[in-house]
């Protein structure tokens, strides 16, 4: 299995971070009515997949901020070596060449969007979660990230390498903001369609 550099990993994902936060931001100007609308019955809004990656943000990001602020700064190693879990959980989260899936999952109840809340509320949110986590990643260059283990969300008991719950969840954000971007292209084409038929 693949190591790596612990600085060039974590800078890879603040790369990947700095990505998704840069869309955040700019889809603030997008109206509510584009950015809730599903382009089917069966496909998540930009506004649901959001909900979606927040529910999640809520459980690890004070998971990792808990278990940082308990660990001793060990800077002896700065290869990271991916466990076998993770490294499965990130693989099934990673898009295909083409930027959709290449699995599909069933999301967790806990985790899936029940009702449509305000835009801006939801886009704020993920915002700040995104700030949080770059603080985050920043603070993890002083730790080892094959010593710091996190509990995962469908089993706290369960704990994975710091180094693979990042990128777990950056691989998953990557999914999810892809999953965004198809639903409000669609959502533009299902208007300008509504537009010529009203």
């Amino acid at each position: 299995m693949t190591s790596y550099n612990r600085d060039t990993l974590i800078e890879n994902l603040l790369d990947q971070t700095e990505i998704v936060l840069k869309k955040a931001i700019e889809w603030q100007l997008i109206p509510h009515s584009t950015f809730a609308l599903r382009p089917s019955s069966e496909s998540w809004s930009a506004n649901e997949c959001l909900q979606h990656l927040n529910s999640y943000g809520r459980f690890y990001l004070p998971a990792i901020e808990s278990v940082l602020s308990r660990s001793e700064k060990r800077e002896s190693s700065t290869q990271f070596s991916p466990g076998w879990l993770g490294n499965y959980f990130t693989k099934l989260m990673m898009p295909g060449t083409d930027g959709k899936p290449s699995t599909k999952i069933n999301s967790p109840k806990d985790h899936a969007p029940k009702t449509i809340i305000e835009s801006r509320l939801v886009i704020s949110e993920f915002i700040d979660q995104q700030e949080k986590l770059l603080a985050l990643l920043n603070t993890a260059k002083k730790f080892d990230l094959n010593a710091v283990k996190v509990g995962i969300s469908i089993a706290p008991i369960i704990k994975l390498k710091l180094g693979d719950v990042f990128r777990f969840m950056i691989a998953h954000q990557v999914r999810h903001i892809l999953q965004a971007e198809r639903a409000l292209s669609n959502a533009g084409l299902v208007q300008e369609r509504e537009k010529v038929l009203s």
